[in-house]
C-alpha cells in the first residue's frame, strides 16, 4: 500500500480516489450540519431537530466507509488518512456544539484532539506515534455514536446526559493512556 501523498506532475495533487470520494462527500453532509446546527442554536430550529440526526447518523456511519474502500482499491494514501482524521474532528466537534446546551461537558469529545495537538506543541513526545490499539478505535467510534444518541429527538434528555458523560470518561482515559505510553516512550522528533 502507498501511504505518500502521492503528487502528480509539476507538484500537483494526485486526483482524488475512491476513498477521498468518501470523505469529501462526509465533508458536504458535516457542513450541512454545520448549518443546522447553527439554526439549532440561533433558535431557528428545535434542540435537536430531526434533520440533523436525521443527516449526522449516515455521516457518522460512512466514516466506516472510506478506510474499507481504500484497502479494497489499494489506494490508501497518507493524504487520505489525514483528510480522514480532520474530517472525523471536524464532525464531533460540530455535533458536540449542539449538544453542549443541554450537556455543556460534551464540548470535551469536539474539542479533545485540537487540545491534544496544542499538548504537542507545547510536549514533543505527544508527537510520536502511537502503536495501533482496538481500545481507542472503539472509544473514538463511541463518541460519535453517544453524540449522535444524544441528538435524537426521541432519546430523553437525561438518557442523552449521561451517555455524552460515558463518552468523555472513556475519552479522558483513552487520551491519558495514549499520553502517558507517549511520555513513557518519547521517540519524537522536534518539529
Amino acid at each position: 500500500m502507498d501511504m505518500s501523498t502521492r503528487t502528480g506532475a509539476a507538484g500537483r495533487l494526485a486526483p482524488l480516489t475512491p476513498a477521498d470520494w468518501v470523505t469529501v462527500t462526509r465533508a458536504a453532509m458535516g457542513a450541512g450540519a454545520a448549518v443546522l446546527v447553527v439554526l439549532s442554536l440561533v433558535g431557528v430550529l428545535p434542540q435537536r431537530p430531526w434533520s440533523l440526526f436525521l443527516l449526522l447518523v449516515p455521516t457518522f456511519a460512512l466514516d466506516a466507509v472510506d478506510g474499507a474502500v481504500a484497502r479494497r482499491t489499494n489506494t490508501v494514501t497518507r493524504r487520505g488518512a489525514m483528510w480522514d482524521m480532520e474530517v472525523d474532528s471536524a464532525l464531533l466537534l460540530i455535533a458536540s456544539l449542539a449538544v453542549a446546551p443541554f450537556a455543556p461537558w460534551a464540548l470535551a469529545i469536539g474539542l479533545m484532539r485540537y487540545a491534544f495537538g496544542i499538548g504537542g506543541r507545547l510536549r514533543p513526545a505527544w508527537r510520536g506515534r502511537l502503536p495501533f490499539n482496538q481500545v481507542r478505535r472503539v472509544i473514538a467510534g463511541f463518541q460519535a455514536v453517544a453524540l449522535a444518541t444524544a441528538l435524537a429527538p426521541f432519546v430523553p434528555i437525561l438518557l442523552a446526559q449521561l451517555v455524552t458523560g460515558l463518552a468523555v470518561a472513556l475519552l479522558f482515559f483513552s487520551f491519558g493512556r495514549d499520553i502517558r505510553y507517549l511520555e513513557r516512550h518519547d521517540t519524537a522528533v522536534p518539529q
